[in-house]
């Protein structure tokens, strides 16, 4: 039999905090990708491999970059940005584990930092916020909203960065799991271990069963309806 603490631990758990966006509002068979490029310490790059992919088979996609990241690959970053459909949005500035053990101006700080180096190199200020592990309560989402920013997580994670998710599963769950106006979420920063050998076969995978890649910012402004909704993939 389940204990109190037991069921309140549980439900905390899963607990989201108010005003994190999970999903995009609709019913149509859409899904957005989206990428986290994540950098606390030691420097890190874009996966070839994801790229390439990205390039055979072209779709809107969003990264939510830390801003040391894209300090560190400024060329890379700017070209990408300059395609259609694909967007830079922030992930803090070095992605600290728990945004809730910072104080309240880190918190600011963090967001600030990184706004600028993404609008330095990208030329276009983001509007989105991921939280670093999706790790959030009442008191940083307020912080962060207050900044202007739509906070973005997702439904449910894809867990590329382990190991042993290898491509086979990461490609089974990704067509089992996904529903209407789902956000994916995956790594591109050389951390998600099989993303690039699964990637392919999830956007066939995906599209093979109706769905269709939209740009997330344009997606959460106006959602697409179900019966009048026709994709353009980006050239």
């Amino acid at each position: 039999m389940i204990t109190v603490a037991a069921a309140l631990l549980l439900l905390s758990a899963g607990a989201t905090p108010e005003g994190i966006v999970t999903r995009i509002p609709t019913k149509a068979r859409v899904v957005a990708l989206t990428f986290d490029a994540c950098e606390a310490g030691v420097p890190m790059h874009f996966d070839a491999g994801i790229l390439a992919a990205l390039q055979n088979h072209p779709v809107p996609f969003t990264v939510f970059a830390s801003g040391k990241f894209v300090r560190d690959n400024a060329a890379a970053v700017a070209a990408l940005a300059a395609l259609p459909g694909v967007h830079f949005e922030n992930h803090s500035w070095d992605h600290p584990r728990d945004f809730r053990d910072l104080k309240d101006d880190e918190v600011l700080r963090q967001v600030a930092l990184t706004d600028e180096e993404i609008q330095r190199v990208t030329g276009r200020k983001p509007t989105l916020f991921r939280f670093p592990g999706g790790n959030a309560d009442e008191r940083v989402v307020a912080l962060v909203t207050g900044t202007g920013h739509r906070i973005v997580h997702w439904r449910w994670a894809e867990g590329d960065p382990d190991r042993a998710i290898d491509a086979p599963r990461l490609i089974a769950q990704t067509l089992e799991r996904t529903n209407p106006g789902d956000i994916l979420i995956l790594h591109i920063n050389g951390r998600g271990w099989h993303t690039a050998e699964a990637l392919p076969d999830i956007l066939q995978g995906l599209e093979t069963k109706g769905y269709r890649f939209v740009d997330l910012d344009d997606a959460l402004s106006d959602p697409p309806e179900p019966a009048t909704f026709a994709s353009k993939k980006r050239k």
